[in-house]
């Protein structure tokens, strides 16, 4: 079985895997006590290390999306050219939503010519406004990258969706004074009926629906990368859902030696993926959940808890760690922790680093120094680092995947200029969503 048909069970078993593990007590974490170290300035080197790298990045999106369609594929060879399976033609929306997000990064840091970047962006909503095929606005998971036909029986989802949105809205931004991207991006946002993926819930949102079998049994229910989800729906000008959906999901309590957070299932992207364009920096939820600063130290719970390992993995070290869902040597796994989660075999997950570079870039960046400094071309080739890889032996994921390039670069520009959350949060449903949801600013963005 492909990998990324492996992928899309394990999301859909996440859940599954949370209740499984004891989290899921309905208890609502304050904020963290603990307070982050001070975060260090990027050096030039540094500087120039994530340039390069956020590039390379890039790169993936603008090379094996389609120019007709601005379908991004799933995945690539590392060094360059398509994968040699099935998958070769399958495309993701999600690396949809990071890859539109790129072309902004893209335009603004000259690795493209604007005019380019904006046709690019342009062609991509034009496409998924008037030819894709959806339902009630909602897009399919997998998708071919020349059609947008459904791939693999996938189901249509709604975090994926979600994520396309996200890049949908930054380039309605970004490239606001284009005549044409906004209005086609307020077609594709309006015509998302959130209200129709409650499923008869009142709050909750369901995972998805299928043709052949109706809506997923699975609820978006606990903490994970769902906040992306629930606040376009809450601001949605169109098919909105209560106000309340937002405090109807369970907030689990993790501590792990002493740091105390907001979890939910152990990879560490559930931690990353809503905050690559939303900024939750200046908000707090009552009671004073402070879901930024609950991210620092998640990430920093997660550094703890890989070198709690080092005895089973000598190779994993203050400048070595970081595991979340990826491909391994046998499929692909959701694998991370704490709690400790999946076959953890001493390999390594690049983008579980780099992706929580906004975050905490004292320990973060120390890790993306040494993965390239140290391995150099064996993992970083045409689009930056490969997917996963062992240290200590010759195995390396002979492939990138759209989701993983996608955070490490929209987290990599964050960190540096933040430029993708202000132009993710000009939307005016954010914020306002945001305040309907109980969040109110303590500052200033």
């Amino acid at each position: 079985m492909h990998h990324a048909i492996a992928r899309l069970r394990v999301v859909l078993t996440l859940s599954v895997a949370l209740l499984a593990t004891g989290c899921a007590t309905p208890r609502t974490a304050s904020a963290p006590a603990q307070a982050p170290a001070q975060r260090s300035a990027l050096s030039a080197a540094d500087d120039a290390l994530l340039e390069d790298l956020s590039k390379r990045s890039f790169m993936f999106f603008w090379e094996h999306a389609d120019p007709q369609t601005g379908i991004v594929r799933d995945r690539a060879r590392t060094t360059g050219s398509p994968v040699d399976t099935n998958a070769r033609d399958v495309g993701s929306i999600a690396s949809v939503g990071f890859g539109l997000s790129g072309l902004c990064i893209a335009a603004d840091r000259g690795w493209v010519p604007r005019p380019a970047a904006v046709e690019r962006a342009r062609t991509t909503l034009r496409f998924f406004a008037t030819r894709m095929p959806h339902e009630r606005g909602w897009f399919f998971h997998f998708v071919n990258i020349h059609t947008g036909a459904r791939e693999w029986n996938s189901e249509l989802s709604s975090i994926d969706s979600a994520l396309l949105l996200a890049g949908v809205l930054t380039v309605r931004q970004c490239f606001a004074t284009d005549g044409e991207i906004p209005g086609l991006a307020d077609t594709i946002y309006r015509r998302v009926d959130f209200t129709w993926m409650l499923a008869g819930h009142p709050q909750l949102l369901s995972h998805g629906w299928r043709p052949e079998s109706g809506f997923l049994a699975s609820r978006w229910d606990h903490y994970c990368e769902l906040m992306i989800l629930y606040v376009l729906a809450i601001g949605s000008p169109t098919h909105s859902i209560p106000a309340e959906s937002w405090r109807a999901w369970r907030r689990p309590a993790i501590t792990f030696e002493s740091y105390s957070y907001i979890g939910g299932p152990p990879p560490l992207f559930v931690h990353q993926y809503a905050h690559a364009w939303i900024d939750f920096r200046g908000w707090r939820e009552p009671p004073g959940v402070d879901w930024f600063e609950n991210s620092v130290i998640a990430t920093r719970a997660h550094r703890a808890f890989s070198l709690s390992l080092a005895k089973e993995f000598p190779a994993y070290t203050p400048t070595m760690w970081g595991i979340t869902a990826s491909d391994s040597r046998n499929g692909y796994v959701a694998w991370g922790g704490p709690p400790r989660e999946g076959p953890i075999d001493g390999s390594v997950v690049p983008s579980a680093a780099a992706g929580s570079l906004m975050f905490a870039p004292d320990i973060t960046m120390p890790v993306i120094r040494e993965m390239h400094d140290r391995f150099g071309a064996r993992i970083y080739g045409r689009y930056g680092l490969a997917d996963a890889f062992h240290p200590t032996d010759d195995w390396v994921n002979p492939d990138v995947i759209g989701i993983d390039v996608g955070i490490t670069l929209l987290s990599a520009e964050n960190l540096r200029t933040g430029r993708v959350w202000q132009w993710f949060m000009r939307n005016a449903e954010i914020p306002a969503a945001m305040q309907r949801a109980g969040l109110t600013r303590v500052r200033p963005q």
